[in-house]
């Protein structure tokens, strides 16, 4: 058979898509349309080709994708390349330093680890380290933070992922790398650095260059801190507004510098309540009513998050003899029926409650009072304790919906003569407005 002639060929394949669409009913007005759809659509070699994506699209693409994805797209084309070494994609960095053995996160690969030294140290924003718990983890990280010399940082993370690992290194060898961001980081402005040997001296350097644009200061568990320290913090940084710190930094001094008037209202205030030895009472010393009253009245949208972990009634003798605007209590090793009691009495603030152990004495009457005085309270966690079906019943209608959030294990509940503790579970989702069930303990 001989080729039919170019214009016959495109005659008649344009007979038989016309055939075609007759037989499916497609009209001259659809045909169109679908011309006119085929004539904007890109070039099918456009599509395929990346390179050509437009730089902010591809940018904000590369934004999502974690660093080592990055580096391996980066090696795609020149484009992708470029993209990947842009400043704006380098201002925020994560260093991770785990042992292999012990460990099954990865670490950040040395030669990336060069590479941002070297080309993006300038860039540098917002820089996190984080380690495992071996000490020579800790180490490699204080070594990186000893060589950004040349980066000046807005914020600035120390994490220990497991036990503090960052308390093993060299007390000299830490504050020496830590003064290194200090120095070179005129307008810090977040600082996170719990767990760690960080101490007086190194944070007057802190002081010296970052005093009017700290905002935001962790350093719970940090035992080289005494509380001149802290309150040199307090009384030179005036724009603090969130600080998280030991109950035994705590003064009625560095409570009224933070209520000076120049001083920043402040947001958050965490306190950490600790005993490290169960077998030792605690001699805890006790805020005045006046510093309390002062701080809540300067900064009246206080969060302020109280976390115990202490093991005798004594250690408790010190705490809310008087109000207390605490937003937040978590009793994370033991809490005393009188503590509880006192809270009831002088918490009003208190919006969320977490027991996690008590003992075997029910806390029917402490449960109870404070539904009835902490008319903001919207969450609450019960653990190992006892609570009598009859009096969760009790506190669950006097808050009513309110309760937003209510999580008690299920061997918490105690039935009584007035419920089981079935009865308790219906009972309690009529009054919050929503079905409720207790936590279970998954057996295996």
């Amino acid at each position: 058979m001989f080729p039919l002639p170019r214009r016959t060929a495109q005659s008649t394949k344009r007979t038989m898509r016309e055939a075609i669409d007759s037989e499916n009913g497609n009209s001259d007005g659809q045909r169109a349309k679908r011309q006119l759809l085929r004539a904007k659509a890109p070039p099918e070699e456009i599509i395929r080709d990346w390179s050509n994506m437009p730089s902010e699209i591809l940018t904000h693409i590369f934004q999502f994708l974690p660093l080592w994805d990055r580096a391996r797209a980066s090696l795609v084309c020149r484009l992708w390349n470029k993209t990947f070494h842009l400043p704006e994609l380098w201002q925020t960095f994560t260093f991770e330093f785990n042992n292999p053995n012990t460990s099954h996160f990865k670490s950040t690969p040395p030669q990336l680890i060069r590479q941002v030294l070297r080309r993006h140290a300038h860039h540098l924003q917002s820089v996190s380290f984080k380690v495992d718990s071996n000490k020579e983890s800790a180490e490699a990280a204080c070594q990186i933070l000893s060589q950004l010399v040349n980066s000046s940082l807005k914020t600035l993370g120390l994490i220990s992922t497991a036990k503090p690992s960052f308390q093993e290194v060299s007390r000299e060898d830490f504050v020496t790398a830590l003064t290194v961001v200090f120095v070179h980081s005129k307008s810090l402005s977040q600082l996170r650095v719990d767990d760690t040997p960080v101490d007086d001296p190194s944070l007057a350097v802190m002081i010296q260059n970052s005093s009017d644009s700290l905002e935001l200061l962790n350093m719970t568990s940090c035992p080289h801190v005494s509380p001149k320290g802290i309150l040199a913090v307090a009384d030179h940084c005036q724009n603090l507004r969130e600080l998280a710190l030991n109950y035994t930094l705590l003064s009625d001094q560095l409570l009224l510098t933070l209520s000076r008037e120049e001083h920043a209202t402040l947001e958050q205030l965490r306190i950490d309540v600790i005993s490290s030895n169960p077998n030792e009472i605690m001699q805890f010393h006790q805020i005045s009513k006046e510093s309390w009253q002062s701080v809540a009245k300067h900064s009246p949208n206080l969060t302020l998050v109280m976390y115990f972990y202490v093991h005798n009634d004594e250690d408790f003798a010190p705490f809310f003899q008087c109000d207390t605007p605490v937003t937040h209590l978590f009793f994370g090793a033991y809490v005393s029926k009188s503590a509880l009691r006192r809270v009831g009495l002088h918490c009003p603030k208190l919006i969320e409650l977490v027991v996690c152990a008590n003992g075997t004495q029910p806390l029917d009457d402490e449960v109870v009072l404070i539904a009835k005085s902490c008319k903001n309270l919207h969450s609450l966690g019960l653990g190992e304790c006892e609570l009598s079906c009859s009096a969760f019943v009790e506190f669950a209608k006097i808050l009513g919906p309110n309760l937003t959030e209510l999580s008690v294990m299920e061997e918490v509940l105690v039935g009584d003569n007035n419920f089981d503790t079935y009865e308790a579970y219906s009972a309690v989702s009529k009054y919050i407005g929503r079905y409720w069930m207790p936590e279970y303990m998954p057996v295996v």
